[in-house]
């Protein structure tokens, strides 16, 4: 009898205190976190884990993309407040005509574009801001942002062909190779800037991942840079000024 008794009392116990706990969740009117383990202490207060001082620094690379082709870059953003933060870019990302049109010889396997006379490549240096939007309405994983910048811009003019003399005295124009041709370029300048807007993803702010749309405005002054010559005479056909456009940007970097 003993015995029955020492083993019935644990369940009784378990069964009442079960009991108040079920009876205590119909009155709840919500879920009830628990405190962060910062508050547990006097005298010191939570982290906020969106503050500028919790990761004000930014170091990313920018991997662009547009109708132009493939681009890379990199900047460094620094946090003012919860929402403001400044920045400074470098980026590097080839420039075309829209008249161009490439072909893929079929025998050789080779590309080549008629009538292209220079490549061109944007080399741009941005100082410039970025807003963060909407941060107590919308949930830690989606940022967005406004962001602009403005700065100088170089235009990097190389060759595409060289003109050569035949035998028989006719010119033709032979293909330049892409690195021996940057040795053969000219700088021009000007300057340009972007508005854009974006988000970064993610629950660990320490590594960001995010993309970001653009529209770069590049425009140089003047005649402009010749771009399409004449296949017949070899002359000068078109000559391009503005070097601008839309971009996507994927930015995967690291905040320190």
């Amino acid at each position: 009898m003993k015995r029955r008794i020492v083993y019935t009392l644990p369940v009784l116990w378990c069964l009442l205190l079960v009991t108040a706990v079920f009876a205590q969740a119909q009155y709840r009117t919500g879920w009830e976190p628990a405190p962060p383990p910062d508050t547990t202490r006097a005298g010191v207060e939570p982290t906020d884990p969106t503050g500028p001082d919790r990761f004000p620094n930014l170091w990313s690379l920018d991997i662009m993309i547009s109708n132009d082709g493939f681009g890379l870059g990199g900047f460094y953003r620094r946090s003012f407040t919860h929402d403001l933060s400044g920045f400074i870019s470098l980026s590097v990302s080839e420039s075309k005509d829209e008249r161009e049109f490439e072909y893929i010889d079929p025998y050789y396997g080779i590309s080549y574009t008629p009538g292209k006379l220079n490549r061109f490549l944007v080399i741009p240096l941005m100082v410039g801001v970025q807003y963060r939007l909407f941060r107590e309405d919308i949930v830690e994983t989606f940022r967005p942002y406004l962001n602009a910048g403005v700065g100088p811009t170089m235009i990097y003019m190389a060759p595409y062909v060289q003109f050569v003399e035949y035998a028989e005295g006719q010119i033709g124009a032979e293909q330049v190779e892409f690195f021996k041709s940057l040795g053969k370029g000219q700088p021009h300048y000007t300057v340009g800037g972007f508005v854009g807007f974006g988000a970064n993803f993610g629950t660990e702010r320490s590594n960001i991942f995010g993309v970001n749309f653009r529209y770069y405005i590049t425009h140089l002054y003047g005649e402009g840079l010749p771009s399409l010559y004449n296949g017949y005479n070899g002359e000068v056909s078109a000559t391009k000024k503005n070097f601008g456009g839309f971009v996507i940007c994927l930015n995967i970097g690291i905040a320190v």
